[in-house]
């Protein structure tokens, strides 16, 4: 099931499909072909089929998912934190934008994961100064709308920048979402789309979650210099591909004989409400027949130790807590479709009514682990990490519980 979910996000067949739609009407001038993000190769690949004329075409993609692209050039760049890599990338894309004239265009092939491979820091900042502000919104529980919010005002290329710095050539986005609502502009931090909101906004959302005072010196001058913002140049912007499409997917990919439901396609919030929303609904599920509960969404995780793992694994591993005493067979998938669970090998965990017994076996102690946020060690000692490497695409995560 969780196959099927990624093959449904396939990028090069959702670029494919687009162009089906809208075959490409050619161009005066030049055609320059940026992908930004975890699909970025696949997706620049395809659309190098569909376009005609002169072709400039660059990618920047996450590490561990390094590939060649006919005719273009492939950067990778550090995820989730910024790295030196990426801030190379973000200048290579601002003097491609910047040399882009009235008669040529921009088609910009977004997704998830852009917003960490591209700092391009609004003067005075450093790179040092996003970084910091990364590790404290990904340590906050924040989710990824809010953090975008944040990310767009200390950037040339988030919020639009991709307009800004083409202008006056025409820019067409083709976004494949990993936001959970398909909210454009926090896909990658919205380069082809408006602002979520403005600096005031920013710093309202970062003082009411008491974050404002830890953030670098500069960030927080920057945030409160008034802004007089000019007018943003239009964009054509089409969503090619969601968590949803994927989610329909699993669903039709259960095995005969199965009642199969999408419970929900928002699994927000908390990992912790989230695994309590998983047991309700396996609760509330036929007991008479085997059933696939499958949800989606993007949940968060509040950092409290120093462990190691993801959103995906805590959720995994809280579910494997929280069913222990269930009497019948129950298995319980929690996977990011890009392959990577936070900063680890996993895009998430695998879990089973026999996951504390093998950790406890192992001689851990699953408790001080979860209270360390080290998942990461309490499902490789069962044997329960999902494993799958990186898949070239991203549609945020999939959950699949099975009752047997």
């Amino acid at each position: 099931l969780y196959a099927a979910a990624v093959t449904a996000a396939d990028p090069a067949l959702a670029v494919r499909r687009h162009f089906e739609r809208h075959p490409d009407p050619g161009v005066a001038g030049h055609s320059t072909l940026i992908a930004v993000g975890k699909a970025a190769p696949a997706m620049l690949a395809e659309a190098r089929e569909h376009v005609r004329g002169p072709v400039t075409a660059l990618a920047v993609t996450h590490e561990g998912n390094e590939t060649t692209v006919p005719g273009a050039r492939v950067l990778t760049a550090s995820h989730p934190v910024p790295s030196e890599s990426g801030l190379q990338a973000g200048r290579e894309i601002l003097a491609l934008l910047d040399a882009a004239g009235a008669a040529d265009r921009v088609l910009a092939l977004i997704s998830g994961g852009g917003s960490a491979l591209i700092p391009a820091p609004r003067a005075p900042l450093t790179l040092a100064d996003k970084q910091a502000v990364n590790r404290l919104l990904l340590a906050s529980g924040l989710d990824i709308t809010a953090m975008n919010l944040v990310r767009q005002q200390l950037s040339e290329l988030k919020g639009g920048g991709f307009l800004r710095h083409a202008a006056p050539a025409p820019v067409t986005g083709l976004i494949l979402s990993d936001v959970i609502g398909n909210e454009l502009g926090a896909v990658a931090s919205g380069p082809t789309t408006p602002p979520l909101g403005t600096r005031q906004d920013a710093l309202a959302l970062l003082t009411r979650h008491g974050l404002l005072e830890q953030l670098p010196a500069a960030v927080r001058t920057l945030l409160e210099t008034p802004e007089t913002a000019a007018p943003l140049p239009a964009a054509e912007n089409h969503l090619i591909g969601s968590n949803e499409q994927s989610l329909q997917a699993m669903r039709d990919a259960v095995a005969p004989g199965w009642t199969a439901r999408i419970v929900s396609d928002r699994l927000v919030g908390d990992v912790a409400d989230a695994a309590a929303e998983i047991v309700r609904a396996a609760r509330e599920a036929p007991a008479d027949r085997p059933t696939a509960l499958i949800f989606g969404g993007e949940t968060t995780v509040t950092l409290r130790g120093t462990g190691k793992g993801g959103r995906n694994q805590e959720l995994a591993l809280r579910l494997a807590e929280a069913m222990r005493d269930w009497s019948g067979d129950w298995t319980f998938l929690s996977g990011g479709t890009d392959g990577r669970d936070g900063p680890t090998d996993a895009a998430g965990g695998l879990v089973d009514g026999g996951t504390m017994a093998r950790i406890a076996a192992a001689g851990q102690d699953m408790q001080a682990l979860l209270a360390n946020n080290d998942s990461h060690a309490a499902l490789a000692a069962a044997g329960d990490l999902l494993l799958t490497g990186a898949t070239g695409t991203n549609v945020a995560d999939v959950q699949v519980m099975l009752l047997n």
